[in-house]
């Protein structure tokens, strides 16, 4: 009554309330990306961008969705888990970790959660309701001192999956209760973390909560990984029961309100018995920069996910540890002591730039290009000692003579077929959008597609390819596709606005499909006219400065013509032809002053005719679309717009490729070019040429 009034006060307000969101317009019912609805995913953007703002203060009760999408896909959800499971969040925060697990489940999971901050909590509840799952069960409370999750005979609750991204290290941990004669038997076994660091209570209470052949992850500081003293005691105990599945190093500054480096630790109960070692992951590396802080892209989530799911072991990233390696380790967990992720060092060789020569070992050192371009090594380098080459091409000729290799356009002739086979591929998932379509399941179908037509291709990482289109699909694919579930292919013009939100009078265009589209397939002469006259009229405005340049200026042939700007106007012009007309002495300057004057009225009517052109132009695009048929509307969008942005922006990744060959050829050459006696030899000429001058001078050479 406070919030909302008595009786009919009260009625009315929520009347009115509820009167909005019967506004059809609001049903988003249709609209789902990643498997949460729109008005889901809106909350959770104001959540992630209240993190950002709020810094230390409230950082911490939302966990970045890339990372919670890992935690929720290495857990081992699998797509025929019934409903009847369960997952759970000790530390739920707001609650989007647990929704991003239960999404992994088709029929959902059962969900639980505890979160001590009544705020956050509160926040967490609206989240469950926000994205359907309003029986989520979330309680306030210190999970430590009193979990609110037990059985009916007083001990822990037990679960089939359990993620949580705890407060790092936090400091008073065990206030509320005793951790010496904890009645739920957490630290029995294991033993009791530092008083002034719980980041092992709440692993521990994790591995308590799970039943027997229950899965969890965590996300902790890279530092319970190495610690020592009773975290190492306690970290020592957990990989001898063969809980660890594996742990996942992460970038730093991922996390609000902390930039440090954190890790995933991932919990497997089922087959902790038969367990035989470590999976190791380092991800350290794979990330971009987004404001302050550091974000995960598609690709780096992917690969991770990949990677540890299939339990593959890649060189500088991702190892099974054996378990008798870490005994040897003393129980040490971190990551750099079993993968070496450190980039090779570049080294100068000594004789190389003593005698000339590129070593052989720089050359070996491109061999993946020479899997692909086994015949252009040859072409590249000749002999010139033991374990020593020469360019055989000149270092400026490098670029030319890769692009135009045989080898080189035969390989790029099998990955334009890569691509063209995804094409044919979607190709009709493409042109078959409607109102059924699910954004979320779309866009995954034709990614895998992608990844899965570059994997195993050579030179080409298939995630960076992936990349792409994801990139591409943020940007503007996803708006186009949810346009079309909306409003079905139509082509509608709207009229473009001032930044102030006024109209612009005559001025139109598309959001699905863009003028220039309409214009490149059916108006290209027109458009090539229009181009070819604005050159033209480039070029009369440069001749006209060009004379400006050369005759003006204070004491300039035709500075009286210009005005207080030093400009010259059609008036300055006209006047100054006017005064000196029939005078000899000012020939010259009449003759320049004709020349410009001739250009400013070819310019006036270039002016004229380009405007007239332009204004035809856009009437008949209008016209055309106002013709455009549903086919015609599909060619535009799916050929033209979005194959034609995705094929350019993985052609550039393809042509990268070579031009870090071509870079790193021409590198090595400059870095060995030159011997030591060459520079000795031009040293000593420079000397003398120095010499001489100095004598010339009067003075002596010391």
């Amino acid at each position: 009554e406070e919030k909302l009034g008595k009786g009919k006060e009260m009625v009315d307000r929520l009347t009115k309330l509820i009167g909005i969101f019967e506004n059809p317009a609001l049903n988003f019912s249709k609209n789902r990306a990643d498997g949460d609805d729109i008005l889901g995913d809106a909350y959770e953007y104001l959540m992630r961008h209240f993190a950002t703002e709020s810094g230390k203060s409230k950082g911490q009760f939302y966990t970045p969705a890339e990372v919670s999408r890992i935690l929720a896909k290495v857990i081992g959800v699998k797509k025929d888990s019934s409903q009847d499971q369960t997952v759970y969040d000790p530390t739920c925060g707001s609650g989007s970790l647990l929704l991003k697990v239960a999404d992994e489940a088709p029929k959902g999971l059962t969900i639980y959660g505890q979160e001590n901050d009544n705020a956050t909590k509160a926040l967490a509840v609206m989240n469950m309701w926000l994205h359907n799952s309003p029986t989520a069960e979330i309680w306030k409370g210190n999970t430590l001192a009193s979990p609110h999750w037990k059985e009916s005979d007083g001990s822990l609750k037990k679960f089939d999956f359990v993620v949580a991204n705890p407060p790092f290290s936090a400091k008073s941990w065990s206030s509320g209760f005793e951790p010496d004669s904890d009645e739920y038997n957490r630290f029995e076994g294991f033993g009791i973390p530092p008083a002034k660091n719980g980041d092992y209570a709440f692993l521990l209470h994790i591995i308590k909560s799970l039943k027997s052949t229950g899965k969890g992850a965590i996300i902790l500081p890279h530092g319970v990984l190495f610690r020592g003293g009773a975290e190492e005691r306690i970290r020592t105990n957990i990989i001898q029961r063969g809980y660890i599945k594996g742990v996942i190093g992460l970038p730093a500054n991922l996390f609000y309100g902390t930039g440090i480096p954190a890790c995933i630790i991932v919990i497997d109960k089922e087959n902790a018995v038969s367990r035989t070692g470590v999976f190791m992951i380092d991800a350290s590396k794979g990330f971009i920069k987004d404001g302050n802080k550091n974000r995960l892209r598609e690709q780096d989530l992917h690969c991770i996910v990949d990677v540890f799911n299939k339990q593959q072991q890649i060189d500088k990233f991702s190892r099974l540890v054996p378990l008798s390696e870490i005994e040897s380790n003393e129980y040490n967990l971190n990551i750099p002591r079993y993968i070496d992720s450190q980039e090779e060092e570049d080294i100068q060789d000594l004789s190389g730039h003593l005698q000339g020569g590129i070593p052989e070992r720089d050359v070996d050192g491109l061999s993946t290009y020479w899997k692909v371009y086994p015949a252009m090594r040859a072409d590249l380098f000749a002999p010139n000692r033991p374990k020593y080459f020469n360019l055989k091409v000149d270092k400026t000729d490098v670029r030319e003579m890769i692009f135009g290799h045989e080898e080189f356009k035969s390989y790029s002739a099998v990955l334009d077929a890569v691509f063209n086979q995804w094409k044919d591929a979607v190709y009709d998932q493409l042109k078959k959008i409607n109102t059924e379509t699910q954004a979320g399941e779309f866009i995954q179908a034709i990614s895998e597609e992608l990844l899965q037509a570059y994997s195993g291709k050579d030179l080409v990482d298939p995630y960076d390819m992936y990349q792409h289109l994801m990139d591409y699909w943020n940007d503007e694919m996803k708006d186009d596709i949810y346009m079309l579930i909306e409003d079905g292919w139509v082509a509608t013009l709207e009229p473009i606005t001032h930044a102030k939100g006024k109209i612009k009078k005559g001025e139109f265009d598309c959001e699905l499909v863009p003028k220039p589209l309409v214009i490149a397939r059916y108006f290209k002469e027109e458009q090539k006219a229009i181009d070819e006259l604005s050159a033209e009229l480039e070029s009369f405005g440069q001749q006209m400065e060009e004379i400006v340049e050369e005759h003006g200026g204070d004491e300039g042939l035709i500075s009286s013509a210009l005005n207080d700007k030093g400009k010259i106007t059609k008036g300055t012009l006209t006047a100054r032809l006017k005064e000196i007309k029939g005078d000899k002495e000012f020939e010259d300057e009449r003759e320049i002053l004709l020349q410009y004057q001739a250009l400013m009225e070819k310019e006036a009517t270039a002016k004229k005719e380009l405007k007239d052109r332009s204004q035809q132009l856009d009437q008949q695009v209008i016209e055309q679309y106002r013709q455009l048929s549903e086919d015609e509307v599909k060619t535009l969008v799916v050929d033209d717009k979005w194959l034609a942005s995705i094929q350019d922006a993985i052609q550039q990744e393809i042509d990268a490729i070579s031009q870090r060959l071509t870079a790193r050829i021409k590198e090595l050459a400059e870095r060995y070019e030159s011997t030591l006696s060459e520079l000795d030899s031009q040293t000593k000429e420079l000397e003398e040429k120095v010499k001489g001058h100095l004598q010339q001078m009067g003075l002596e050479w010391s």
